[in-house]
C-alpha cells in the first residue's frame, strides 16, 4: 500500500511542527506492507493547493493522511469532516489571513474522510494512547488541506483514501510549559502507526461511540 503522509512547517512563532517530525519518523520507518512518502507543506494557503496536488499526483498513492498541530487539544484527534470554508484566527506564514472564503470554489460545501475513522480510534486506543473522533478540524490551514486532499482525490483515475490527523503540543513547545496537553513525539509515531495499520487492514471499523454531545 502506498501512503502519503504530510505534516506542516512551523507556524504562529513556534520554532518546530510536530507534524513534520512525525511524517519523518513515519516514512523512515515503514509499517510493514506499507511504501510511505513524507511531504511537509508550507504553513500558507496560497502555495497550499499546489504543493499538494503534485505530491499527490506524482505518485498516485493509495492512502493520503495529512497530519498537523492542534495546540490545546488533549490527545490525538481523528479528523471526521472537512469543510469548505476558510476563517484565519491568525496570518498564515506569507502574512495571509483569509476571512470567510471557500477551500475551493468548485467544491461541495464539506468532505468527510474516507479513512476507516472508527477502526483508527480503536487502534489508537488499545496503544494506550489519548485519541477522539473530531467532527472539526478548524478553520485554517489543516482543515484546507484535508478539504484539499479529498477535493484532489476526487479527480483521480483512482481517488486515495484521504484523512487528517490532529496531534497535540510536544512537551518541550512553549504553549505546553504554559499548561497545554502534551504528547510525546514517541507516542505520537505510535498513533500514526496506529492509524495506518487500520488503513492496511481494511478495517472500517466497529460500531463503538465517537460523537460528542457539545
Amino acid at each position: 500500500m502506498k501512503i502519503l503522509v504530510t505534516g506542516f512547517e512551523p507556524f504562529g512563532g513556534d520554532s518546530v511542527n510536530p507534524s513534520a517530525l512525525l511524517v519523518e519518523r513515519l516514512a523512515a520507518e515503514p509499517v510493514a506492507g506499507t511504501e510511505i512518502r513524507r511531504h511537509v507543506l508550507p504553513c500558507a494557503f496560497t502555495p497550499l493547493e499546489g504543493a499538494l496536488r503534485e505530491a499527490m499526483t506524482d505518485w498516485a498513492p493509495d492512502v493520503v493522511i495529512g497530519f498537523g498541530l492542534a495546540t490545546g487539544r488533549s490527545g490525538i484527534s481523528i479528523e471526521r469532516v472537512a469543510i469548505n470554508l476558510v476563517d484565519a484566527r491568525i496570518p498564515d506564514n506569507d502574512g495571509n489571513a483569509p476571512i470567510d472564503e471557500p477551500v475551493a470554489f468548485d467544491g461541495p460545501a464539506a468532505y468527510f474522510s474516507t479513512l476507516p475513522v472508527k477502526g483508527a480510534l480503536q487502534a489508537v486506543r488499545a496503544a494506550d494512547i489519548p485519541v477522539a473522533v473530531s467532527h472539526t478540524a478548524g478553520t485554517f490551514v489543516c482543515n484546507a488541506t484535508f478539504y484539499l486532499a479529498r477535493h484532489i482525490a476526487e479527480t483521480m483515475a483512482r481517488p486515495a483514501l484521504v484523512g487528517f490527523v490532529h496531534v497535540p503540543c510536544l512537551p518541550d513547545m512553549p504553549a505546553a510549559q504554559d499548561g497545554a496537553a502534551s504528547l510525546p513525539l514517541d507516542r505520537m509515531i505510535a498513533a500514526g502507526r496506529a492509524v495506518i495499520k487500520a488503513c492496511l487492514d481494511g478495517n472500517t471499523g466497529p460500531r463503538i461511540s465517537g460523537g460528542t454531545i457539545a
